[in-house]
């Protein structure tokens, strides 16, 4: 950009980052060139957005996001910039300076420019004294800032967690006040942001904050009913346990797959509402199944979760009934199911809460371990006890031989 005669810096959370001893995740750029002049410089560029246009330079399979400064709007029917009732910026072309660039971006921190002429940090907004504070702080009026856009809401918790920031009390108190604008936002844009706040290593971390802030209810409003419920006189641990083992994963290098952790956000409503409907009659594979479509058509509503993401949580919580039946050719058949191991785990899990019987996982444990001799063994039914009554446990049912007609067995 600077050769062929345009300003650019690289900003945001890349110098942010770099300032703190980390290896950014990615760097953006910005400079005074507009995104048709951007496309002009670089073959591989692509423009995106309506809302905010951007330009991405890829590079084989690094992309770098190239946006050009912000200005202010020069009058309120400007048609570059558009805000709806609420305040929240529906959409923003308007370009400037640097000088104006600084005043748009949401946090000091993630303000700071490096520029690469002479190796400094450019800093309009006092974000290195904030940056050697640790402490995230609004550039501007907070509620007017999440008003524009209610994810920074979403945002400041994020960072918070991950830098070991402390969040400005003026912020703090605006997002008690606003919360709720979160419900304004599109939901499908409100996934992708749960992604970052729960598969990011900090799970629990964040969860507790954005409890603490009122705005875990709006992204997961039946979990949050649930926990308010106790069960059998006792706090519901599930959840609880769920994203400390994910954090335990990520940190150890391991994947965690987001329809099992959300399996795990949503498995307390379902289990309140089939318990209900069991109550009034209902049986219980229906029950849970219309439970089941019932949490999942609510929360699409507040988070979009993909379609193949709500497909595989449902195929783990119905695994859950199947583990109980331990004896002839069903466990065979479930073990080869494609999300059985999946399943487990969650069986695992309600067991380590107190939702599911400990000696049933261990079971299933050592079946997998099990080689096929000694899976057969496993299987077999309890033998008859003296008196003639069975020792069968629940779930097992006797295969019945057919016979012909007249020779009944």
């Amino acid at each position: 950009m600077q050769k062929e005669g345009y300003s650019a810096y690289l900003v945001g959370g890349c110098v942010r980052d770099l300032l703190l001893g980390r290896e950014p995740k990615d760097f953006d750029v910005v400079t005074n060139a507009d995104p048709e002049e951007i496309k002009k410089v670089f073959r591989n560029c692509r423009l995106i957005g309506r809302r905010f246009r951007l330009a991405h330079v890829h590079f084989g399979r690094e992309v770098i996001e190239v946006a050009t400064f912000r200005g202010a709007a020069e009058s309120s029917n400007d048609e570059k910039q558009v805000l709806n009732n609420e305040g929240r910026l529906l959409r923003d072309n308007v370009y400037g300076t640097i000088e104006e660039d600084v005043w748009r971006r949401d946090f000091t921190v993630n303000a700071l420019y490096y520029n690469i002429k002479d190796f400094s940090v450019v800093d309009y907004v006092n974000g290195m004294a904030d940056h050697k504070a640790a402490q995230l702080k609004l550039i501007g009026d907070p509620e007017t800032r999440f008003r524009e856009d209610p994810v920074r809401m979403i945002r400041a918790v994020r960072f918070a967690v991950k830098l070991g920031f402390s969040i400005d009390v003026k912020c703090e108190q605006a997002m008690h006040k606003v919360a709720d604008l979160l419900s304004s936002i599109p939901s499908a844009r409100l996934y992708d942001e749960a992604i970052k706040l729960f598969l990011s290593g900090y799970g629990l971390q964040t969860f507790e904050m954005l409890r603490h802030y009122g705005l875990f209810k709006e992204l997961f409003p039946a979990t949050e009913h649930s926990l308010a419920v106790e069960d059998d006189g006792f706090p519901r641990q599930l959840l609880i346990k769920a994203l400390e083992n994910s954090d335990n994963r990520i940190a150890d290098g391991k994947t965690v797959t987001a329809y099992f952790l959300f399996a795990a956000f949503l498995w307390e409503p379902v289990q309140i509402r089939a318990a209900d409907k069991i109550v009034r009659g209902v049986p219980e594979y229906i029950a849970y199944q219309d439970a089941a479509n019932e949490v999942i058509s609510q929360q699409v509503k507040s988070t979009a979760l993909p379609r193949h993401i709500t497909m595989a949580m449902r195929e783990v919580w119905t695994l859950q009934s199947k583990f109980n039946s331990r004896y002839g050719s069903k466990p065979s058949r479930l073990i080869t199911h494609p999300r059985f191991r999946a399943g487990y785990d969650f069986l695992v899990l309600r067991a380590e809460t107190g939702g599911a019987d400990k000696e049933l996982a261990e079971w299933w444990g050592k079946y997998q371990e099990a080689n096929e001799n000694d899976q057969r063994k496993m299987t077999q039914p309890p033998r008859k006890a003296a008196g003639g009554k069975s020792t069968r446990k629940r779930g097992y049912r006797p295969r019945v031989k057919k016979t012909s007609p007249g020779n009944e067995a």
